[in-house]
């Protein structure tokens, strides 16, 4: 099937052909389905927590020993240009014209050209892009009022001004201050500041990015750090790293056959954010706190985040020291354990980690008793933040059950899910709360070393969609999501927090939500 030039090609990714041989194979079976059990749900799967414990979890975190390395993880790789969608489209589709003019006149919607052009002024790159009209001899004003809205646009989005549809998200202004405005990775800064500082005053934050947008990330840094170190009074330490070539998925025809590009070698895309396991796994920090590049406030809003971050941590510290006794002493062999012990040991890992234990397990005999335990105790933890469900997209908690039979805690993408099931398509319906991507990690054992996070991945969680390579359809896979399958192996315990922690920005227009407004 692979000629010499595609092996040479395979083995210079850092792939291997029984790796590729794997991932086609999948194109022909697809992958299966999650088996949902319940929908996770407050007091079945997710814990509310009421304001006198949030106070005693932040202390537990804020408290935590001087020797824990805490570091902040935010993927961030992405361009900005599906934010701009409606724009493409508007300078596609409008010929102004006094009819397309009327048209645009009348939608008043959320996501209307109206709004956008009516509230432009409000958007925290509205000095630049005036500045960079002027430099073609242009009055923004002027442009507004003669309806030259293709000119302000094709400025907006393209190389000839701000280019910001080429930009990725992180290096976009978001919010206006006073006196200046902030990108989103600024607005990061200033969480980690707050939240991910260590005993010293220096705050760990590391970004996966595009190699091609370094100089960018780079460039932002120097130049702002020390102002946002000063405000806050503490030391950033900012690292970076890329999606890895080895992680890319081969791409095939409609016939399942390896697409061949222009030039007959074989083409390969990205595998998703769920291949960054491997850019967390070469983390040395005992806690990781991981959020979207994107959902982030401004300053007059952020303290819920900073209160349920620091709360989400403090919970995790909790169960971990509870795990790592546990762990400890199933660990040693030359501690005799009772049942009684053992049983202790058990429904602390089906109460409070909610692990449901499977019908096969010998509760009765000792030793079986012990190693199941010692499995299903040794693993990385994850805390995770749960909003109720309002029509945001995203990934939601449930129970489900595992290939050993045992139930536990998963977050879910619609796409693993069999809608035609008409069982599962209930509990997808019955569920509550989506998860905003709002983490915090324990990647290391009770011995401080750090665990191999690519042995607790469900390979069988990705999943295969329809895309098109100049012009010509094709077939792409996604791996394992990050915090979906990729994480699927972990101990998980879910946690309500507000809506208010949760503000992404999408689309263009989430700018203008007052959320996102001084």
């Amino acid at each position: 099937m692979f000629s010499k030039k595609d092996l040479s090609l395979i083995k210079k990714r850092g792939m291997d052909k029984t790796t590729i041989e794997e991932q086609l194979k999948h194109f022909e079976t697809g992958f299966p389905k999650v088996n949902l059990v319940n929908p996770a749900i407050i007091n079945d799967g997710i814990m509310r927590i009421e304001d006198e414990e949030i106070k005693v979890f932040r202390d537990n975190y804020i408290n935590r020993p001087k020797k824990l390395s805490v570091i902040k993880f935010v993927p961030a790789s992405g361009a900005a240009t599906r934010m701009f969608q409606k724009l493409y489209d508007f300078i596609k589709n409008y010929q102004e014209t006094e009819e397309d003019y009327l048209a645009y006149m009348k939608d008043k919607s959320p996501e209307g050209m109206f709004k956008f052009f009516e509230n432009i002024e409000d958007f925290a790159f509205f000095v630049d892009l005036r500045a960079a009209l002027q430099k073609k001899g242009m009055d923004i004003e002027k442009l507004l009022e003669k309806n030259n809205f293709k000119e302000i646009l094709n400025t907006l989005l393209y190389a000839n001004g701000l280019n910001y549809s080429n930009k990725p998200k992180g290096l976009l202004r978001f919010h206006k201050y006073q006196d200046y405005s902030r990108t989103a990775f600024e607005e990061h800064w200033a969480e980690a500041l707050h939240y991910a500082k260590n005993y010293k005053g220096t705050a760990q934050l590391h970004l996966t990015i595009s190699e091609e947008h370094k100089k960018l990330f780079a460039r932002k840094l120097k130049k702002s750090k020390s102002a946002f170190e000063n405000k806050y009074d503490g030391k950033l330490k900012v690292t970076f790293s890329y999606q890895k070539a080895s992680t890319d998925t081969i791409a095939v025809d409609m016939e399942n056959k390896p697409f061949k590009d222009v030039d007959e070698s074989i083409l390969f895309r990205p595998g998703g954010h769920g291949a960054l396991i491997e850019n967390l796994n070469e983390l040395k920090a005992d806690l990781v706190f991981i959020k979207n590049i994107d959902n982030v406030v401004p300053d007059r809003i952020k303290e819920a985040t900073y209160k349920y971050k620091e709360a989400l941590a403090g919970v995790l510290l909790k169960y971990q020291a509870q795990m790592f006794d546990y762990i400890a002493e199933l660990d040693n062999p030359k501690l005799d354990l009772s049942v009684e012990k053992l049983n202790e040991m058990l429904s602390f890992s089906v109460e409070q980690l909610c692990i449901k234990t499977p019908k096969t397990l010998k509760t009765d005999n000792p030793d079986k008793l012990r190693a199941y335990l010692l499995k299903k105790l040794n693993r990385p933890i994850r805390v995770c933040g749960m909003v109720m469900n309002e029509g945001e997209p995203g990934g939601g908690p449930f129970w489900v059950k595992n290939s050993d039979n045992c139930s536990s805690l998963h977050i879910i993408e619609s796409s693993q899910i069999d809608h035609e099931d008409k069982k599962q398509a209930k509990i997808l319906a019955a569920s509550t709360h989506f998860n905003p991507v709002d983490l915090v990690c324990g990647i290391k054992d009770y011995k401080g070393k750090k665990f191999d996070l690519t042995q607790f991945v469900d390979h069988e969680t990705g999943f295969i969609s329809k895309k098109a390579h100049n012009g010509t359809p094709l077939k792409a896979m996604e791996l394992p999501g990050l915090w979906n399958g990729a994480m699927a192996d972990w101990n998980t315990i879910f946690v309500e927090v507000p809506t208010i922690t949760f503000n992404p920005v999408k689309t263009i227009f989430d700018l203008l939500r007052v959320e996102h407004r001084n």
